[in-house]
Parts: C-alpha cells; structure tokens; sequence
C-alpha cells in the first residue's frame, strides 16, 4: 500500500455514530484498497488521525464560483428592493476571462481547504457574460483535478425566453461538455416556457437538471409543481435537482409533507442554501422577519434527498462566507432549530452521502475500490463536527494529501 490512514472514526453519512472501533484506510495506487483496523504499514506512508473523523471528503452540490468576489463592485440597493441579479448585471462587462478565472480560483482554494473533494458549481451564460464564465471554470477544473472533482451546471440567470442569444450559448455550452444544465425561472417573463426548454435541452443532449427554484416573498405560484410533473412526463427521475425553494418555509409543514412526497416519487431532490436564502427572504417586511430557509431535515423525513450548501460568496446574494460547509451546516440547524443528535447527524450526512447521491456519484464512500478521497475533521462524531465546526485537518485525494491545518493547542506558561 501507499498510504495508510491510522485510527479514524469512519462517517460517510450512512449511519448515526462512527465505528467505537478505530479503523485505518490502506490506499494504493490511488484507490482504498483495505479497511480494517492495524493494517500493515510496511513500506507505506502513514498520517495518524488520532481517533478524529473521516469522511469520504465533504460535496458542494451548489455554488457560483464564476460569480464570487464581487462584492465590492457593485452598488448598495435599498433593503425592500434589494436584487441580487441587479446588483451583478451592470459590472458583467468588468468579468472578463481573467479576472473571472482569479476570482473563481480563490473561491476553489478555499473550498479544497475546508475539505470540499467533489462540487458542482453553476456558471452563467449570456450575452452580457457569454462563455467567459465557461471557459474559466472549464481551466480549472482542469488544473485542479489533483485535489476535487468538478462538474458545471450552465444556467440563465436573467431569463431565457426574454433574453435573446441565450439559448444560442445554452447550446454552445451543452456541445462542449456540460453534463448538467439548470434554470432562474423566477428572472424570465414566461418562467414555465423556460422550464420547459431546460427539460427539453435536457433531453435532447441526456443531461442532469438542476434549476434555482421558488424564493419570493409569498408562497403563491409555485414552479416545483410543473418541474415534478415533467420529471414524471420524460422519466428523469434522479436526475432532477431544485435548489432553494425558500417557498417552503411560508406554507405550513402538511403542505410541505404532502408536496414532498410527491417530489419523492417522482425522484426530485432538493438543495437549500441556507445563507443566501436568509439573507435575501424577508426584505418586504421591518418586523417578524420570516427565516426563509426551507426545512431540509422535514423533506427528508418525508422520502426527499436533499443537500446542504454555500450557493454564493462575497456577492450580492450572500455577501460574506468562507467555504466552509461544515459552517453551513451549523447555520443551517440554527435556523431550523435542530438540537437532537439524529438531525444534526443528519445535516453532516447532507454534506457527504446524500449530497454524493444528489450528483449521482457512484465511486464515493469508503468501499474498497473507490477513490483515496479522505478527509479529517477535527472531531469524532458527525454530530460534534456539526455543532462545533469542526476544522478539517487533513485531506487526501486520489491518496495524496492535499491540504494540511494544524489542531488549535494552548501555550501554557
């Protein structure tokens, strides 16, 4: 073996508390080839995990790298008519292929070392922006491979039937490679056209869905109806995502259940995104402020995968953040208020097995055979890591170590 990872609490998500037992990872050529506890290390690298958390690398199921770290670009709005698309349409003419590749850089560094080993991130396109956004996400993913996997989900952010040249780049994107195509129907003047041309470029070049659906300050018109509908009509359940739907949390919790189940069968998960959602909700009221955050744990209950994530960063929409999906995590409880060690289990496991699920990712989890990908969290459970926020340690990808914190001590005198 090459590496061995020695004396880990394992968590994939899959179950409510680690093994009592300290297990150790052998890792060859690239791929966990034992799991057992004492395995021989002859010849081979050895990182001791000291009885702290592993798991198969944290997954950011939704995210706009492309569009992060523009904050102090753009200009204040007022609170009641705050916009985040606003807010980022007038300086897409300053996103050039550079500077967008920079920005987005930073942002993937941070996520790789707050132990994020798989992602799927949204790129914009459109005539303000064209296939600038692509092209720089598209390098690197190239160039850091070494350290996450990533995926792009090419979007119209500012409407689709209404804003011509978009479907053109749509396409464009979809013939060099994207594997997943998503939509804003909330920013088009005919938002159920524009879901129905996303499941039809969907079906057309067999991609995954993933659509920004249903925020707004009341829970009146619904889209996730008509998204549930075609995901039965054209047999796409399992490849459909609805990130957001703030919605839910104005509608009373047997409403939610009921549409819930329906999502479940019809295999529509769901993405909430706790920190922009509570930035953004709320903004036409000054008192009783509702939350925004939809209830991840009660749709879950109810037989909806879903996942936890950042969304954006230093933007508009969420002008703050670290990458940090453990923080999320913990936001996230605060919001919904969970405080039982089984929902805050699963909230990690929204972070790890079931947001692996979400991207239909069939080679994550410790088995043998998988990816090396481990990460060390400076925890021993998933329930400590939520609610401590945990710092990661250590992460390896592919076996070989990618990053490395050092565990906070005190300096006595």
């Amino acid at each position: 073996m090459d590496l061995v990872i020695r004396n880990a609490r394992l968590s994939d998500g899959t179950s409510l508390v680690p093994e009592r037992t300290l297990m150790d990872i052998g890792i060859a050529d690239g791929r966990i080839a034992a799991i057992a506890p004492n395995l021989p290390v002859a010849g081979a690298q050895v990182y001791d995990a000291g009885g702290r958390l592993a798991c198969p690398g944290l997954v950011e199921t939704h995210i706009h790298i492309d569009k992060s770290r523009v904050i102090e670009r753009c200009a204040p709005q007022p609170r009641a008519t705050y916009s985040p698309v606003k807010g980022v349409t007038p300086i897409k003419d300053t996103m050039t292929l550079e500077d967008t590749r920079q920005r987005a850089e930073r942002t993937l560094q941070e996520c790789i070392l707050h132990g994020t080993t798989r992602m799927r991130t949204q790129v914009e396109v459109d005539p303000g922006i064209g296939m600038r956004g692509y092209d720089a996400v598209q390098s690197l993913i190239d160039d850091y491979k070494w350290a996450i996997d990533i995926e792009m989900c090419v979007f119209p952010q500012e409407g689709l039937t209404n804003y011509p040249g978009t479907d053109e780049l749509l396409v464009e994107a979809m013939k060099r490679g994207a594997k997943v195509i998503g939509g804003a129907p909330r920013y088009d003047t005919d938002g159920p056209a524009q879901i129905e041309r996303i499941f039809e470029l969907a079906r057309e070049y067999d991609a995954d869905i993933d659509i920004h659906l249903d925020v707004g300050p009341t829970p009146d018109g619904l889209y996730v109806h008509q998204v549930r509908e075609l995901t039965e009509k054209y047999r796409r359940g399992g490849r459909v995502v609805v990130g957001h739907m703030a919605k839910f949390s104005l509608l009373p919790p047997d409403e939610v259940a009921k549409i819930a189940r329906g999502l479940a069968d019809a295999g529509v998960a769901v993405t909430v995104l706790p920190a922009t959602d509570l930035f953004l909700m709320g903004r036409n009221v000054d008192y009783a402020v509702p939350r925004g955050v939809a209830d991840a744990n009660h749709l879950c209950a109810h037989g909806v995968n879903c996942s936890l994530s950042s969304n954006n960063i230093l933007n508009p929409a969420t002008p703050f953040g670290d990458c940090s999906l453990v923080r999320m995590a913990n936001l996230y409880a605060n919001i919904v208020q969970l405080d039982r060690p089984e929902q805050l289990h699963e909230c990690f496991n929204m972070l790890t097995g079931r947001s692996a699920k979400l991207l239909n990712l069939k080679d994550y989890g410790f088995k043998v055979g998988n990816p090396g990908d481990v990460v060390i969290l400076n925890a021993e459970t998933p329930v400590q890591a939520v609610s401590e926020i945990a710092q990661p340690l250590a992460a390896f990808k592919n076996g070989r170590q990618t990053l490395r914190w050092n565990a906070p001590e005190l300096l006595r005198p």
